[in-house]
């Protein structure tokens, strides 16, 4: 899978492949990029398996985000 742009607003964190696919995951799922400067956000490395943003200690798994929709986890 390839992503192709990653953007954030107050509430989501969103996806876009290059097949343009898009999704998005609340920011409450996760603590630390919820809590985070905006500058801390941009500041990601991707894999081909994932985002990880050393500075908070954060990782996101592609398969995990491109599976789950806002409906199947209620927090």
């Amino acid at each position: 899978m390839e992503i192709a742009k990653i953007w954030f607003n107050d509430e989501n964190i969103y996806l876009k492949t290059e097949e343009g696919e898009e999704k998005s995951m609340p920011l409450k799922w996760f603590p630390r990029l919820k809590n985070a400067s905006k500058a801390q956000r941009e500041n990601f490395e991707l894999s081909p398996f994932g985002i990880h943003w050393k500075e908070i200690d954060e990782d996101l798994s592609f398969e995990g985000f491109f599976k789950y929709q806002k409906e199947d986890v209620k927090i």
